[in-house]
This record gives structure tokens, C-alpha cells and sequence, in this order.
């Protein structure tokens, strides 16, 4: 099987695995040991929470048709694509300031328009394919920067722009109070940036996800030719520009909630920390492509308890579809923008081509 096809690479900590061998390697009193999951941990996740969601849908789906929007609400989900679209700009801008904090020379557009055109690519099978992607274009000659980098460092900026986002949106857990320690616990990610535990860390995974790739031999050759460290101190730039971003993905979820009337069930703040934990958990918890299910299993079972399911339920599934919709028009709006310059620029080549045309 090729590397590439191989699930599970390049999660945050490769919790997958993690649990598959600590499922497969629990004995039992009788001193055998567990079986592991067949088919891994993966699908049995994405079935629980998408079952789980299918069986809220089940559940109030009666209710949920009773609820209607009206023009403004119509005017506020729009107002969400719109937003969405823009925290997706943003993303691209988080990544740039990431590559720029390893040292690279990024060309901001170039980064914004490969962010953009791979970010559809998680929705394929294995949820790894956008990364892949990005990988592969920093170490060729179409990179988006000054000079295609190596192997060492493209892992670093892929591994970094999703740990430092999940570290952000954390960060915001701890806006919706002490949540019984909670608010507490999702601070202490912050640590881990920190150089003396991101640099063993980001060795540790970036050895595996070599491994995986097959490019262990080139990852060795570059540290034996340079030893160095990539990090810079704690990563302050990045880590402020990803929370710029979880912050806009926040604004079209609000949108939503607004859409339907539920704004004043609890105060703002209570809806960050709600929607940064799930939102982590969708974008960290090995399951469906694009956090499919977990997403709205999570908030569900943090909100709950404290908001009628059935219209929190229709907020959760149209800001999936608000968010789905939007991956799908940035990459046709970069994919379109492509092939009107190369048919200007085929266009202005012909003309220079034409006899009479060229300079006397």
C-alpha cells in the first residue's frame, strides 16, 4: 500500500494509534489481550457520532420541522457564507505567518490560493489529503516561496497550522468560566508551545509521519547535513494569527444562531467555549473527513443540557452546511481565477505572436 494512502498521518498526536494499540494491548483479568477494533478506531468513531446525531435528528425531528426562518434569517445564514469565506482567507494568511516564523520567505497570494484549493481535499477518504497536498507543493518547484524547502521543513509547517489552531481554540474554552475545571484544563495546551516541549514534539511526529510517507532517509540526510533547530522562541505571531481565525470560523457559527433566535439563550461567551471545544474535537478526534459528526455530536452534548436540542440542532447543521458550501466556493473561485490568467496570459502571448504586433 502506498504511504500516501496510509490513514492516519499527520493527526496532531496520532490519537488514532495511540488508541488502537492501547485497545489491542489491555489484558484481561484471565491475562489475554483485548482484540483490537476491527477496521481501527477510526470508523467506529465517525459511526458513534454521526449515529449519535442521526438519532437527535430522529428524536426532534418533528420540532425541527416546525421551525421556519424568515428574511432575516435567510439575510443572516448569507451573512455566515460570507464570513466563513473570509475565515478561510484567513486561514491561509495563519499558515503564511507560520511559514514565515520558521524562516521561510512565503508568497503571501501563492499560500492563500494553495491554502484554498487543497483545504476541499479533507472530505476525501482518510481526511489527510489537503496535507498531503500542501506537503508536496512546499518541496517542489511550485512552491509558494522564495525557494522550495526540504522535507524537514515542509512536515514542521504542515504539523504546526493545525496544532496551533486546536491550541487557540482551546485557548478560548476558558471564556465560558470554570466549567467545573474544564476552562482550566484547556489552557494547559499552551505549555506545549513552549520551546523546551514543541521541539521533542514536533521530532517525535515528524519522524512518524516520515516514516509513513517514506521519507525517513530524506528527513536523516537533512539533519546530518544541518543541526539546527527550526523554532524561534514561543510561537507568539502564529498562535495570535490562528486565533484571528477560529474567531471569524466563531462569526459564522454566530450567524447561525442569530438565524434562528437563540442569541439570547446564553451569553456570547458561552457559545465561544461551547463551539472552540467542539470545533477542537472535530478538527483533532480521528473520524469522518472535515470532523463530519463530531463536531455536532460535541456540542450537542456540551449545550445540550442547557438549550432546547431542536433548534441547537438545526444551528449545528446549517453551519456544517454553511462551512461545507464555502470550502466548495473557494476552491472554485481559485480554480476559475487560474483558468482566466492562463487564458490571458495565452491570450497576450498570441497577440505578441502576431505579425505587425511585434516591436520595430
Amino acid at each position: 500500500m502506498s504511504p500516501w494512502s496510509r490513514p492516519g498521518w499527520l493527526r496532531l498526536d496520532g490519537l488514532a494509534a495511540t488508541c488502537r494499540k492501547a485497545l489491542g494491548g489491555l489484558k484481561l483479568p484471565s491475562g489475554r489481550r483485548l482484540p483490537a477494533l476491527p477496521g481501527g478506531l477510526r470508523p467506529w468513531i465517525t459511526l458513534g457520532s454521526i449515529g449519535f446525531v442521526l438519532a437527535a435528528l430522529f428524536s426532534h425531528g418533528q420540532q425541527m420541522v416546525q421551525l421556519r426562518l424568515d428574511g432575516q434569517g435567510w439575510l443572516w445564514l448569507l451573512l455566515g457564507v460570507g464570513v466563513s469565506l473570509l475565515s478561510l482567507v484567513m486561514n491561509g494568511l495563519a499558515w503564511g505567518v507560520v511559514l514565515r516564523w520558521l524562516g521561510l520567505r512565503p508568497r503571501w497570494s501563492a499560500v492563500v490560493e494553495l491554502h484554498l484549493a487543497t483545504n476541499l481535499r479533507k472530505f476525501l477518504p482518510g481526511g489527510i489529503w489537503h496535507l498531503a497536498s500542501r506537503v508536496q507543493r512546499l518541496r517542489s518547484e511550485g512552491a509558494p516561496l522564495g525557494a522550495p524547502t526540504g522535507t524537514t521543513l515542509a512536515l514542521l509547517a504542515v504539523l504546526l497550522d493545525p496544532l496551533l489552531a486546536a491550541v487557540a481554540a482551546l485557548a478560548l474554552v476558558v471564556l465560558g468560566g470554570w466549567q467545573s475545571g474544564l476552562g482550566l484544563v484547556c489552557l494547559l495546551p499552551l505549555a506545549l508551545l513552549l520551546p523546551r516541549c514543541l521541539d521533542p514534539l514536533l521530532c517525535r511526529l515528524e519522524r512518524r509521519r516520515a516514516r509513513d510517507l517514506g521519507l525517513e532517509e530524506d528527513l536523516t540526510q537533512e539533519a546530518a547535513a544541518v543541526q539546527t533547530t527550526w523554532l524561534r522562541g514561543y510561537p507568539w505571531p502564529p498562535l495570535l494569527a490562528q486565533l484571528v481565525f477560529v474567531l471569524l470560523r466563531f462569526a459564522g457559527f454566530f450567524c447561525c444562531i442569530r438565524a434562528f433566535d437563540l442569541q439570547l439563550s446564553m451569553e456570547a461567551p458561552a457559545w465561544l467555549s461551547g463551539f472552540a471545544l467542539a470545533w477542537t474535537a472535530g478538527l483533532v478526534v480521528p473520524g469522518a473527513p472535515g470532523g463530519l459528526g463530531v463536531f455536532e455530536a460535541v456540542l450537542l452534548l456540551r449545550l445540550g443540557t442547557a438549550l432546547p436540542e431542536a433548534p441547537l440542532l438545526a444551528v449545528a447543521l446549517s453551519y456544517r452546511l454553511i462551512v461545507t458550501l464555502t470550502d466548495l466556493l473557494a476552491a472554485s473561485l481559485v480554480a476559475l481565477d487560474g483558468t482566466v490568467a492562463r487564458a490571458l496570459a495565452r491570450q497576450d502571448r498570441s497577440v505578441r505572436e502576431t505579425p505587425g504586433n511585434s516591436s520595430q
